[in-house]
Formats: C-alpha cells, sequence, structure tokens
C-alpha cells in the first residue's frame, strides 16, 4: 500500500510541477509579493541594526542647545551622524554624504543664541525614504525638541528664580537640569520575551508563504483532481490492482510534497535574498510548516471532491486563500489588531501558523511552545484526511 501511494504522489508531484500556473505561482509569484509587501511594510518598525541612522547638520555657531538637542536625540533611540563634523583620520574611510543618509536634520545657525533671545526657530527633517514610520519619527524628533525647550525653561526659573532672563542662561545650567533626579520615574519593560517586532521582510515573508501555500494546495490540488475524475483516470485507478487507501493517501502525500517544495523555495529565498533569520530553533519552524502543509492537503483534496468544476475550486481556493490570511496575520502582525482578532485568528490553520512562527522566529520562544500548535494541525490534518478518504471519488 506505501509502495504504490508513494508512486502515485511522485507521479503527481510531476504533474503538478509541469502545469504553467503552478510554476508561476509557487516560485515567481511568491517572490515578487515578498519583495513587494517587504519592501512596503519595511518603514513599519527597525528590525535591524542601523534603521535609525539620522545625518545632523549643525549651522554655524549653533551653540550648546544644538549638542543638548542632539543628545536628547540618542535617548530617543536615533544613531545619530554628523558627517560634516567628523574628522576623518588617515587611512580611514570617510563617512558617508549627508545626502546619503535617509533622515536628515539641520539645525540652523545661531541656534541658541536665538532661541536665548526669543526669536522663533525652524528645525527642518527631511526622509528621503517615506514609509509608515515617517510619523513615529516625527513624534521622536519632536519629543526631543520639547524635552531641551523644557529644560531651558526650568533651569532660567533655577538661575534667575522667575524664568526673565533666558540670555543668562550657560551650558553647564542645562545639563544640571537634564542630570538631576527626577522625582517620577516612567519605568518601561518589555512583555514576555519579545526580540524584535516582525515587520517589513521578518512578516512578509512567512506571511506571504503560508497564504500560498494555502491558495496553491487548494486551487492546484481540488483542480488536478477534478480533471483526473473528469477524463476518466480515476475510474483507471479504481480498476487497478490498487487498494482505495492508497489511491487516497498517494493523492494527499503528492499535494503534501508540493508544498515542501515551495515552502523550502521560499525559506531559500527569504534567507538568502531577503535576509530573513529563521531562528535559533529552525527544526521547530520546519516542523510547524509541516504540520500546517500536512492540514491543507487535506483540505485541497476534499475540495476536490466537493467542487463540481476547475471554476469552483479555483474560486473558492483563492477567495479562501485571501480571507483565511488577512484574518490570520499572513498581512500583518496579528499582534497590532484588537484582542477579539487575535482569538479569532487561533481558530484558522493560517493563524495557528503565523502565531507559532513569530513566537519561533521573532519573539525567540522555545520550540516547546509551540508544542500545541503543531499537535493542533497534526489532529485536525487526521480528522480532515479521514473525511476525504469517506468521500473520495473515483468518477462524477
Amino acid at each position: 500500500m506505501l509502495k504504490d501511494a508513494w508512486f502515485l504522489a511522485v507521479h503527481d508531484l510531476k504533474v503538478m510541477l509541469r502545469q504553467k500556473e503552478t510554476l508561476l505561482w509557487t516560485f515567481l509569484m511568491p517572490f515578487v509579493f515578498f519583495y513587494f509587501i517587504g519592501t512596503v511594510t519595511g518603514g513599519f518598525g527597525s528590525s535591524t541594526p542601523g534603521t535609525d541612522s539620522i545625518a545632523v547638520r549643525v549651522g554655524e555657531d549653533a551653540g550648546f542647545l544644538a549638542d543638548e538637542l542632539v543628545q536628547r536625540m540618542w535617548d530617543q533611540g536615533f544613531a545619530v551622524h554628523r558627517p560634516d563634523d567628523d574628522v576623518v583620520e588617515e587611512g580611514a574611510e570617510p563617512p558617508a554624504p549627508f545626502e546619503n543618509y535617509a533622515r536628515q536634520l539641520e539645525i540652523p545657525a545661531g541656534f541658541t543664541g536665538n532661541v536665548l533671545a526669543g526669536v522663533k526657530q525652524e528645525i527642518l527633517f527631511r526622509r528621503n525614504k517615506p514609509g509608515l514610520a515617517t510619523d513615529y519619527d516625527q513624534f521622536r524628533l519632536s519629543r526631543a525638541v520639547y524635552t531641551v525647550l523644557a529644560d531651558v525653561l526650568s533651569a532660567s526659573n533655577v538661575v534667575t528664580g522667575d524664568g526673565s532672563a533666558l540670555a543668562d542662561l550657560e551650558a553647564a545650567d542645562v545639563v544640571a537640569i537634564r542630570e538631576a533626579p527626577r522625582a517620577l520615574v516612567l519605568d518601561v519593560q518589555q512583555a514576555g520575551t519579545l526580540k524584535r517586532i516582525p515587520t517589513g521582510f521578518e512578516q512578509a515573508v512567512p506571511g506571504t508563504m503560508v497564504m500560498f501555500t494555502l491558495i496553491i494546495l487548494l486551487t492546484t490540488g481540488a483542480t488536478t483532481l477534478l480533471i483526473e475524475r473528469r477524463e476518466g483516470l480515476l475510474r483507471r485507478l479504481a480498476s487497478a490492482p490498487i487498494r482505495r487507501g492508497a489511491v487516497v493517501l498517494g493523492k494527499w502525500t503528492g499535494k503534501l510534497a508540493l508544498a515542501v517544495v515551495q515552502i523550502g523555495f521560499a525559506m531559500l529565498i527569504g534567507r538568502f535574498v531577503f535576509g530573513v533569520d529563521w531562528g535559533p530553533n529552525l527544526a521547530a519552524v520546519c516542523l510547524v510548516l509541516l504540520s500546517y502543509a500536512a492540514l491543507i492537503a487535506g483540505l485541497g483534496l476534499l475540495l476536490g471532491n466537493f467542487a463540481r468544476s476547475e471554476g469552483q475550486a479555483v474560486g473558492f481556493g483563492v477567495l479562501t486563500g485571501n480571507v483565511f490570511a488577512a484574518l490570520g496575520g499572513c498581512w500583518w502582525p496579528i499582534e497590532v489588531t484588537s484582542p477579539f482578532m487575535q482569538k479569532l485568528a487561533l481558530f484558522l490553520p493560517t493563524g495557528w501558523t503565523m502565531d507559532a512562527m513569530h513566537k519561533l522566529v521573532s519573539f525567540g520562544a522555545p520550540a516547546t511552545s509551540v508544542l500545541p500548535h503543531v499537535a493542533g494541525m497534526l489532529f485536525a490534518a487526521l480528522v480532515v484526511g479521514q473525511i476525504a478518504a469517506r468521500v473520495f471519488r473515483f468518477q462524477n
């Protein structure tokens, strides 16, 4: 029985990989989606070191308040570079030009003197690569500016008693206010074992991979079964000396093999082209994806028995794939949605898989944390497989 099932699985895999549509949606389109979605969402958060670099150009005689502002920018998480002011040692590589930085900030000349004289000053911020994090950058910069302003006013009250003589302030006065013990301190800590926010390619590659695996197995898996039934190929198998269980197992294994090919290709592309780090628990990641593929292969086999035409199978597969992907966290991290949506995702196979992937890849959780996900999907795959075996038809 196992030998017959394996023969059918290899044959089905060869047939599916000869179809142009399968090759297009298994190898080319996921790559395109990886790049497009990963690039668009890459600015949402800083998932890799160095993405918060900002170049600062300080005008002539900007004074000590410019240095204070730069310090507050460091405090807000920016990696501040001053390419115009850097002294290059002999033999060292010169810094990148100011214009090459994605984030640029210009502090006007005479900044400190004008501020202390009560003259309005404008600080220019530019972002050459607009993204979803632009507002966040502006918020942090505004916080740095207003923190300096607040300390200037506080220092003025300390020096003059009534804050009426800003011009008398010196750098030491503002530094003393900044370094003074705070009466109220906000302690911010990370919840759980979060290592990095899944954004950009770290979210797009796993999410797109899970979505396309679902779509391909539901559409290609179901349509090949419908074609074989319409052309009488399954009737020939029914008359061959092959047990019914071997036929069903072979069809399921063939679809699982297609998923393994697609997932393996996506993981390699994600790692070596888009720089996705699959984390220290690669074996657990593979086990999660294999369990997911086993379940979706059973669903594709089930759809191939209930659908009456290729159009029905393709339409249902594409619609289901997109809905499950959106609700399951394939398009965006489900952690940013409401608690209700997070709970709803756990009723979907895409939600189980993405939750397990985030735990392993992004949040640094141990492999044991995804055992419930694997057990749940394998149990569901067994149930779906049993149903598919019972309703399997050799002819219309």
